[in-house]
């Protein structure tokens, strides 16, 4: 007798899930497709909260306006951090294609490394971040000034939380990758996290276009 046919193999973000069955196949299909659902649906809250903030441009109160707050030359920083972060963290999905091992770290040292560069980059935007509103705080521009003011906070400060959860999720996964090497559902994971850090960087090219680009051309 022959043996079964071999699972399809899937690649997402430069990991390889080999030898996978049709039944473990299908079931990362829709683990990675109920991600995809959950980002699109964070995608319409970002949307909605673009939507507010153009509606407010005008609601200053007698407030600092949106040409007081921006500071393109941080925010550019910034822009720089993730967009390089976006980089370093698609080196890290490569440097794991390799395939698993229970050594993870003497073989998948590259692979780390790059994740450990990826987090300290979300680290330091988190750091101008919040140096960023501190400013705002010492000039009178908090959130509670003016409904311009809140809706500048609250969308730009709710991708700072969205980037906190990753920044707290990549040392979880480092500790798991550590701990039980690279096994399919630690992929699975991986795939994740980098459709979560891709799509941050996008909403930030957003927020960094339709924020300080046009406050600075005010």
């Amino acid at each position: 007798m022959t043996g079964a046919p071999p699972g399809p193999v899937l690649s997402h973000a430069g990991l390889n899930l080999d030898h996978a069955t049709r039944e473990e196949a299908e079931q990362v299909e829709s683990d990675v497709f109920g991600f995809w659902v959950f980002l699109m649906s964070d995608a319409v809250v970002f949307a909605l909260l673009f939507a507010l903030f153009g509606t407010s441009l005008e609601a200053t109160a007698g407030g600092p306006d949106l040409a007081g707050v921006v500071k393109l030359g941080p925010a550019f920083i910034e822009t720089m951090l993730l967009l390089t972060s976006s980089f370093t963290f698609g080196m890290s999905s490569l440097a794991l294609k390799r395939g698993s091992q229970p050594r993870l770290l003497q073989r998948f040292r590259p692979a780390v490394l790059w994740l450990l560069l990826t987090w300290m980059l979300g680290v330091a935007f988190l750091g101008m971040e919040v140096n960023d509103f501190a400013t705002m705080a010492q000039h009178g521009a908090t959130a509670d000034r003016s409904f311009f003011l809140s809706a500048f906070t609250v969308l730009v400060g709710t991708h700072g939380l969205h980037v906190l959860t990753g920044v707290i999720w990549l040392p979880v996964l480092l500790l798991q990758l550590a701990g039980g090497g690279l096994d399919r559902p630690l992929k699975v994971n991986m795939i994740r996290l980098s459709l979560f850090w891709h799509f941050l960087d996008i909403v930030w090219i957003a927020i960094f276009s339709v924020v300080y680009l046009q406050g600075a051309l005010r």
